[in-house]
């Protein structure tokens, strides 16, 4: 059984990567959200269904101050050794630039890029070797993709995502730690929905879970310090 780590678990990709997880291979998955209800629910449906998994929820709000010292908490008394770790959190805000402020910016970037570097800052000595880190970034913050209008802070805040990999991959070598980062395109979740109200992606949050599940599981075998392009069109 290897353990797991998977922020933004309550909805969405998160959700359904750590169901999909959990049928694949014997693991201990430690679910972080701030809603600790659909957490919770989730673990009752693997904890049911599965004779070989167990999901832990965990609430954490990463726009508080000092919320990895929970985190780092929970994994010791757990004795919790992550080989996967599944930064997945986002937050998106759709709004043209001349009406963002600064409370736009703190959260896009608190949610999208500083909590990524705050959880792998705060477990690293509690990764073992062969550990596969994944962020999750977006096509949006992926350089020379096609951008969107309302898009700027969402974009700005995952193209740090995609360049924090790139340094950390050359950072964790001597650990034997590999990091890669999967730029998605349009996923049919509820964060998409919430701000583009009627439009319909082409791939559903289960099919996109499959995928990275395989990537977490492999894609360290063959990839390091990469950010790769998720998307079925182009742009």
């Amino acid at each position: 059984m290897i353990d797991v780590l998977i922020t933004g678990a309550s909805r969405g990709i998160g959700y359904e990567t750590a169901l999909c997880l959990s049928k694949t291979i014997p693991c201990r998955i430690l679910a972080v959200s701030r809603n600790i209800k659909s957490l919770e629910n989730l673990s009752k449906l693997i904890n049911t269904d599965s004779i070989d998994s167990q999901l832990i929820p965990l609430q954490l709000d990463f726009e508080q101050k000092g919320f990895q010292m929970h985190l780092i908490k929970a994994i010791e008394e757990l004795n919790f050794k992550p080989k996967i770790v599944i930064n997945n959190a986002g937050f998106l805000v759709n709004k043209p630039f001349k009406e963002l402020n600064e409370n736009d910016f703190d959260r896009s970037f608190n949610v999208n890029i500083k909590s990524a570097f705050l959880i792998i800052n705060g477990i690293i000595n509690h990764l073992v070797p062969k550990t596969h880190i994944v962020n999750i970034s977006s096509m949006g913050g992926f350089q020379g993709s096609v951008k969107f209008e309302g898009l700027s802070l969402y974009s700005a805040s995952k193209a740090a995502l995609c360049s924090l990999t790139e340094c950390l991959a050359e950072e964790l070598k001597p650990l034997d730690i590999q990091i890669n980062c999967l730029a998605l395109g349009a996923v049919q979740t509820e964060m998409l929905a919430e701000a583009f109200p009627g439009y319909q992606a082409g791939i559903s949050a289960s099919e996109m879970a499959k995928f990275i599940t395989d990537f977490a599981l492999n894609g360290n075998k063959y990839f390091n310090g990469k950010v790769l392009p998720v998307s079925s069109s182009t742009p």
